[in-house]
């Protein structure tokens, strides 16, 4: 009965992660979105929706966020700038002036890049795209401005929207309800007055790697100096359900006009691998000095439809905390808690290598990480100089396992027979000089 509990309670824990969106590398990640009430109308309402990436590591790409919702009551939306919903609904019942959306539950997207100016809000219009906090802060936020209506007028009778859903762009995020917080204060531009919203709420968003998909969507593979062998991704380690839909690399399909055109349904057409996954970062130790040892870091795009725009490679390994220098990638150390510093994100320099290309020649990425040795600590033995997690995006890559890493190889024992022969020989030449 005893040992029956026991594995229920093991179930028990390892099913948590899974419903609890928790990163341990980003324990305050997550999205918050602010509603700040503005101003009154006669039958509602406008408020400036702000979008937060407070995520360090994990960004939107395109297609871009898609953000929902539902009325508390039978709310319409008059107007908005610098975003729009993706339908109108049935608004039959108005005359003359008729709304941007009626719908019980909007569903809002931002604007496309190159709208005309007299509908752009601040941070609108970039397709949805949101950079991570940790990589480009000014990047990470997106606003626009809604118009309400058949709302409440005052603080006491408007009612919160609630059931919160975010694409990003695809499932994974889980939005809790609105909470009223205290009302947002703004400076004016010579920072002499300061103002502030009418009413403001919250709703804040995290992300699970469990809710979006079902495998891994990266793998890691491994080789080193000291020895030959590569340790390659496991095979199927994201799944090979998709395994008769993939191409092959010498396919003359790829030859086809619009073969790398993106799907609206954000399809991926796969390279043909044993591990099935879209990207795959391999780990080499290069080379080892005194004070000193060396890491090349390649990512590779096995996606002949998607190129990953301001991509992000998060490793977590002791010897991250006395990092010398990174050629080709910037890189941010992340110290969640501040008694260890094992984690760094790297990522790519603008303008140079901050767009990972679709599957082919210039579908892959690289550089090389110095790292000064802790005497203490250091090793090539048992795995030690092999990252501990790997993120690419912000999702955990499937690592192989431990026991298939490149080992260091033994050393040849000392040997009797060639000690007394050594012995001998010099016995012998001491003899023949003297």
């Amino acid at each position: 009965m005893r040992g029956l509990i026991g594995v229920a309670g093991f179930f028990l824990i390892a099913l948590i992660p899974h419903t609890v969106a928790f990163d341990p590398l980003d324990p305050n990640g997550n999205i918050t979105i602010k509603w700040d009430v503005m101003s009154w109308t006669p039958d509602g309402y406008v408020a400036t929706v702000t979008m937060n990436n407070f995520q360090m590591y994990r960004h939107i790409m395109t297609p871009g966020w898609t953000l929902g919702w539902t009325w508390a009551k039978k709310e319409v939306i008059w107007s908005m700038v610098g975003a729009q919903t993706t339908e109108q609904g049935d608004c039959s019942k108005f005359k003359g002036n008729i709304p941007h959306c009626c719908k019980k539950n909007p569903t809002v997207v931002d604007l496309l890049p190159g709208t005309p100016y007299n509908q752009q809000f601040t941070n609108c219009c970039k397709g949805g795209v949101l950079a991570s906090w940790g990589q480009d802060p000014q990047s990470s936020v997106s606003a626009f401005q809604v118009s309400v209506g058949q709302a409440g007028t005052t603080n006491k009778t408007v009612k919160l929207p609630k059931n919160f859903t975010l694409l990003g762009p695809g499932p994974g995020y889980t939005c809790g309800p609105a909470k009223i917080v205290p009302p947002t204060k703004f400076f004016t531009p010579d920072l002499r007055r300061k103002t502030q919203a009418l009413m403001t709420w919250n709703v804040t968003c995290t992300y699970s790697q469990f809710l979006a998909r079902k495998h891994p969507s990266c793998c890691v593979s491994m080789s080193s100096f000291y020895n030959e062998t590569i340790t390659t991704c496991p095979s199927c380690a994201c799944g090979c359900e998709n395994r008769n839909k993939c191409i092959k690399s010498d396919s003359k399909l790829l030859s086809v006009v619009g073969i790398n055109t993106p799907r609206k349904d954000n399809a991926p057409l796969i390279q043909c691998t044993h591990h099935m996954c879209p990207i795959r970062v391999h780990w080499h130790v290069k080379l080892n000095y005194k004070d000193y040892w060396r890491v090349k870091l390649t990512v590779t795009n096995f996606n002949y439809r998607i190129n990953y725009t301001q991509w992000t490679l998060v490793v977590q390994h002791p010897n991250l905390n006395n990092v010398t220098q990174v050629f080709s990638f910037d890189y941010k150390p992340l110290v969640p808690y501040q008694s260890v510093n094992d984690t760094g994100m790297f990522y790519g320099m603008k303008f140079y290598n901050d767009l990972l290309m679709e599957a082919g020649p210039s579908g892959t990425v690289q550089s090389e990480v110095l790292l000064q040795k802790d005497k203490e600590t250091f090793s090539f033995k048992q795995g030690w100089a092999f990252p501990r997690k790997v993120y690419f995006n912000g999702d955990e890559c499937m690592l192989p396992p431990p026991d298939t890493y490149p080992y260091l190889p033994n050393f040849a024992h000392h040997s009797p027979v060639a000690f007394t022969t050594l012995l001998f020989s010099l016995f012998f030449l001491f003899v023949v000089l003297f």
